[in-house]
């Protein structure tokens, strides 16, 4: 995740303070999980990377599992549990795992598409004492319902999101961003601001099946880049006007880069500064900061890859399985610097950026350690002095890859 608001807040202290030392670095004690506790969900969503329905998927952690899996992840010195789906408010238990979470120090986010927040739950969330609840939409009216399949989700989840608020929840809007609804986002980026709503995650597109070739003026990348040049200067006049409101992007760790890019027009005399800043950040935290289990207790090293499974909870300790590098995947994801071919591999920002998104390659090449093909910069802007070759193929199998699944 690139937590946009805070590099923008350290241009504004440079600003008003003046260029200071590089605050310390804090390393997390363990990683962020990302839990998806059930796979039923409500909605049948074009871009579900759990390949959820309405249906009971069977074999899913009781209660108690996930209970002893929590005590696991406490002496792991696990700091943040993301309670995802499916839509985890169709568990019956989700408040009592919520509350138990709580009780036992984790900072705990809830992951839901908002239709099923009403007047009837609302005081439960409530006092569940939820961080922070995010909520996705892809867009207004029925752009939402034709990606959710199903008519009337956008006044419901929105309707969700002002329950959420006025209940003094932290509540955010989750987008992902496709070639179907590129156009919904300063729609959302103004709804944001009318319904004061705290927090932006925008997640980017996956561009499958694009090679090296049309990379210079492919339709996708440039509206990516018109979408990250919208997103800064809406968060940068946030910062301005001290709304305390948060803006972050996922799925595509060249926004470090292309934030650079921004600063060195916006303020030269910082980029030295935020450079140095953006590759302390380091890029690409897969398989070492960001963690799923899935509903079975399988887990993997990011929720984009349900089809690589490194373990099962209920067979050895989470505390066992994620630092084990036995497994060629883990360990060359562990490796700092990793070794990525391409592109990636002689960008002169893959300090910053850290070869960017390994499960695209994956997807594309056979190969985790080729060139993410979603990198939006230009071979010119990353130093490289002529265009790139298209990518090869080169099989990969780890000991525990599996069929493929759909990833947004």
């Amino acid at each position: 995740m690139f937590r946009l608001s805070q590099f923008m807040q350290e241009i504004a202290a440079c600003e008003k303070n003046g260029i200071g030392p590089l605050p310390p670095k804090r390393n997390p004690p363990g990683p962020v999980v990302i839990w998806n506790l059930i796979r039923r969900c409500n909605l049948l969503c074009k871009h579900c990377y759990a390949i959820s329905g309405d249906v009971d998927f069977p074999g899913e952690l009781s209660t108690e599992e996930v209970f002893a899996v929590m005590e696991d992840l406490k002496n792991f010195r696990v700091p943040v549990l993301i309670l995802s789906g499916g839509e985890p408010l169709l568990r019956p238990d989700i408040f009592d795992i919520s509350r138990r979470a709580k009780a036992m120090g984790f900072y705990v986010g809830l992951s839901s598409n908002g239709v099923l927040i009403d007047r009837a739950n609302i005081g439960a969330i409530a006092e569940t004492g939820y961080d922070y609840v995010g909520i996705s939409l892809d867009g207004t009216g029925a752009v939402h319902d034709a990606f959710r399949g199903m008519k009337g989700a956008y006044e419901a989840s929105l309707n969700g999101i002002r329950l959420c608020r006025d209940a003094g929840i932290r509540v955010g809007i989750r987008f992902t961003m496709t070639m179907d609804n590129h156009q919904e986002l300063p729609r959302l980026l103004a709804l944001m601001e009318e319904e004061e709503i705290d927090k932006f995650y925008f997640s980017h597109l996956v561009y499958a099946g694009r090679g090296n070739k049309n990379r210079g003026d492919d339709a996708a990348l440039a509206t990516t880049r018109r979408a990250m040049d919208l997103l800064f200067e809406t968060a940068w006049d946030n910062v301005c006007r001290n709304t305390g409101r948060e803006f972050v992007t996922g799925n595509n760790d060249a926004d470090g880069v292309y934030l650079l890019f921004w600063v060195q027009r916006r303020f030269p005399h910082l980029a030295e500064h935020m450079r140095a800043l953006l590759a302390r950040w380091g890029g690409n935290q897969t398989g070492i900061n960001i963690a799923n289990i899935d509903n079975l207790g399988n887990v993997h090293p990011d929720t984009m890859w349900w089809d690589y499974t490194i373990g099962n909870v209920r067979e050895r300790p989470f505390s066992q399985i994620w630092p084990d590098t036995s497994d060629p995947l883990m360990a060359g994801l562990k490796r700092r610097p990793r070794r990525i071919g391409g592109r990636c591999g002689a960008c002169r920002y893959f300090d910053i950026c850290g070869g960017n998104t390994r499960v695209r390659a994956m997807k594309l090449t056979g190969d985790p350690w080729a060139e993410d093909p979603a990198c939006y910069l230009t071979d010119a802007e990353i130093g490289l002095d002529a265009p790139s070759e298209r990518l090869t193929v080169t099989p990969f199998r780890g000991a525990r890859h599996e069929a493929e699944t759909v990833i947004r």
